[in-house]
């Protein structure tokens, strides 16, 4: 198993002048500590728990490609790219260019997207669920093909691309991560079409179901279901007894508690648990982490 970051909270003391250095050790710190991948959120408001919608957020392909520069061996992405947020070929083009600039660390983490009020606020367009998941479909099929180099028409129900050039090509491919659990479309999507699956740790009887779920469609699509790394995505603050409160509602694991929730995860087959800090500022917080990472590796 290893562990990955997601950095929801840019409400630091001293902001916007802050935010720079504050993130920068932030994602250093991670890398130090032995996390294999970074992430952040594709909002352009705030959401629940970690603040209002007016609080501090950064937009997630620029602040990528921020921390490409800042780091060396992370893998980087956001968990997930709301699909109605950009056209689908313009995300494959940004995507690579992270990925050249990285050297190869990027990931497309995409999904159907959710918050209305965000896409309200800004006047982007919102179109029914159904609508949106056939958006997802197209703009998978379009990032394989862009990825694969093909340069012919595209035409699909929402999308038209008379010839998608993407130069430079990627370092390597990104990884394809589908987040989500809907059992009918979205795991479908990720038989299909993704490297990754990424699952709300909800449970661990929750968790167990959606891995055999995704397994089956797998199967019914003729892939072998070890082909999909299975991800979950949860909130963890490690203190040094733990026990404590923490800003979005958690309480604090010790080291021990923290290996042991992990080894269950381990247990149902999770290869990646990707942690939300509440405590991610503390240097404190980052000794304990790497301490939890040997214990796990």
């Amino acid at each position: 198993m290893d562990l990955g970051i997601q950095i929801c909270d840019f409400s630091w003391p001293g902001t916007p002048a802050s935010i720079p250095g504050t993130l920068t050790r932030i994602a250093q710190d991670a890398e130090a500590a032995g996390v294999r991948s970074l992430w952040l959120m594709d909002h352009y408001f705030q959401i629940a728990p970690f603040g209002p919608p007016e609080a501090e957020m950064l937009e997630g392909y620029s602040t990528l490609a921020f921390l490409a520069g800042r780091t060396e061996r992370v893998e980087l992405g956001l968990m997930v790219t709301g699909v109605t947020h950009r056209h689908p070929a313009v995300l494959v083009k940004t995507v690579t260019t992270v990925d050249v600039l990285s050297g190869g660390r990027a990931w497309l983490g995409i999904g159907a997207a959710w918050n209305e009020v965000e896409h309200a606020g800004l006047g982007i367009p919102f179109p029914p669920l159904r609508e949106r998941f056939e958006r997802l479909e197209e703009t998978l099929q379009i990032a394989h093909r862009m990825w694969a180099g093909d340069e012919s028409p595209y035409t699909g129900r929402h999308y038209r691309l008379e010839r998608p050039v993407n130069s430079p090509p990627p370092v390597r491919r990104p990884p394809i991560m589908i987040g989500g659990s809907g059992e009918r479309k979205t795991l479908r999507m990720v038989a299909e079409y993704a490297d990754a699956c990424n699952i709300f740790d909800a449970g661990l009887e929750v968790v167990k179901r959606k891995y055999d779920v995704l397994a089956e469609h797998c199967v019914a699509l003729g892939r072998d279901p070890e082909e999909v790394r299975r991800t979950v995505l949860t909130r963890l603050s490690l203190t040094e007894s733990g026990g404590e409160q923490m800003p979005y509602g958690e309480v604090s694991m010790s080291v021990g508690e923290a290996v042991q929730k992990l080894g269950d995860l381990a247990g149902l087959g999770t290869q990646t648990v990707t942690l939300a800090m509440g405590n991610d500022t503390d240097p404190a917080a980052w000794e304990l982490l790497a301490e939890v990472i040997r214990q796990v590796a």
